[in-house]
């Protein structure tokens, strides 16, 4: 049976003029109706980009309401008069109220922000107190991460990472958000949220500024004299130049994708091209800058890994959410673990997903278009394994000596990567006692295998 499409048309004043049920339903749940502008801002913030650029646009929708949460795939197709919504995979999930109380007004300063989040850190809800900066209007939707610069603590973890894995509350977690003034420190708290049925729905939580705006110009350059009296294995050393590097390539690839995409009005198609290589570049550079102190933490004296409850089957349908667009770009196929598939192991919950995006990210860009790629769980004795395994051209056993070392891309020369990131990979395995193996031959693709500490389950 064909999946359904829900069809809307816009005409060129932005007010919907027709719509199938769904469409409609959430429309009138929004405050509007037929005749009226879109009263969803995601939507209407898409069609309006569609018309101005006239061409067909596709994104992921995420609408949430006091009835359902939706979740849907929806194109755009402008034309003369306005413009048509083709919307697929529209799945619609009864909003469940939340166990724990409303956030109470007197948590958070008048100066900070409030903020909920479902259980993939995509916020639903966001206010200001009566003091604060205003926060930005392009929240909806978007992540934690992408709304908060999440910065680690002394030991290089994560408070909300920790407490995604735990499904409990957390607080300290430093970060920074853009402001008027320019990039400000705050510090976010939250409580875990859980439906009637006790399962986990996300947090609910604060962000309290800690000081005041960060000026571009006092941030540490790499000109910086300070930089010449640390040495390159004092952790001091890697957070100045994370702090030196991350910020500007952050703004500088933004920009980038502005003009590229053109939200501010048509340019010349070459120009477009030009701002579009930029930002792949800084995307590039901002990937080595996470390897070089990711490279910087795992290699220091002493450093251990989280000993979390894990499911590889869990992380790796994360890893395939986070990383399926890629995929589809390329024509390829991931076959993924089940929903009810799972490997309960021993390990540091945001380190394996870290160690998971790297396999199939790289399996997705070595392998050929159109191919397939698996990804399989199981359980060896007192070891849970999870592979990834691709159809691309494979590797000798002379390149699967060398895949693991150091700045090592077996004489590629293309931006793909690092060279950094299967030997982190490693280290990151080894940390959590467990390992990374490669099983491949030249023409049979590769299939690369993590095993941690199994755990069994009561």
């Amino acid at each position: 049976m064909s999946e359904r499409i829900i069809h809307g048309r816009i005409d060129r004043s932005g007010a919907l003029v027709s719509a199938d049920d769904p469409l409609l339903r959430l429309q009138q749940r929004a405050g509007a109706g037929l005749e009226k502008p879109l009263a969803l801002p995601q939507l209407a913030r898409l069609v309006a980009l569609a018309q101005r650029l006239q061409r067909d646009i596709s994104r992921p929708l995420y609408a949430a309401d006091d009835h359902s949460d939706i979740h849907a795939l929806v194109r755009v197709l402008p034309d003369a008069e306005g413009a048509s919504l083709e919307i697929s995979d529209w799945r619609a999930r009864p909003t469940r109220q939340p166990l724990a109380p409303a956030l109470p007004e007197a948590a958070a300063s008048p100066r900070g922000w409030t903020w909920e989040c479902d259980a993939q850190l995509r916020l639903v809800a966001l206010r200001a107190g009566t003091e604060a900066v205003p926060t930005p209007t392009d929240w909806e939707a978007r992540s934690l991460s992408e709304l908060f610069e999440l910065l680690p603590d002394d030991d290089g973890r994560f408070a909300v990472l920790r407490a995604l894995a735990r499904q409990a509350g957390f607080e300290g977690q430093r970060a920074r958000a853009e402001g008027p003034a320019g990039p400000r420190a705050m510090e976010l708290a939250g409580e875990p949220l859980f439906d009637a049925a006790a399962r986990f729905t996300g947090f609910r939580g604060t962000a309290l500024p800690t000081g005041k705006a960060e000026a571009a110009e006092t941030a540490p350059t790499l000109s910086d004299p300070a930089f010449g009296s640390l040495p390159l294995s004092d952790p001091a050393f890697g957070r100045r130049i994370d702090g030196a590097l991350r910020g500007p390539l952050s703004r500088i690839i933004a920009t980038a994708e502005t003009i590229s995409g053109q939200f501010d009005g048509p340019i010349r198609a070459d120009y477009a091209r030009y701002a579009g290589d930029i930002a792949h570049a800084g995307r590039h550079l901002l990937g080595l800058v996470d390897d070089l102190a990711d490279l910087q933490n795992i290699e220091r004296p002493g450093f251990r890994a989280a000993r979390d409850e894990i499911d590889l089957g869990d992380l790796a349908r994360r890893a395939v959410g986070l990383l399926g667009m890629k995929a589809e770009e390329k024509g390829i196929r991931i076959d993924a673990p089940r929903t009810d598939d799972r490997a309960p192991a021993w390990g540091e919950f945001r380190r394996v997903l870290q160690v998971l995006l790297n396999l199939l990210g790289n399996a997705i860009r070595y392998s050929p278009e159109h191919s397939q790629i698996w990804i399989r769980i199981d359980r060896d004795g007192d070891r849970a394994t999870v592979t990834v395994a691709d159809q691309g051209q494979g590797l000798s056993a002379e390149q699967q000596g060398v895949i693991f070392e150091k700045f090592e891309r077996l004489g590629r020369t293309d931006s793909g990567g690092s060279g950094l990131g299967l030997y982190i990979a490693r280290r990151l395995a080894r940390a959590m006692d467990g390992d990374l193996v490669i099983d491949s031959a030249p023409g049979q693709g590769a299939r690369f295998t993590l095993s941690l500490p199994a755990r069994d389950e009561e």
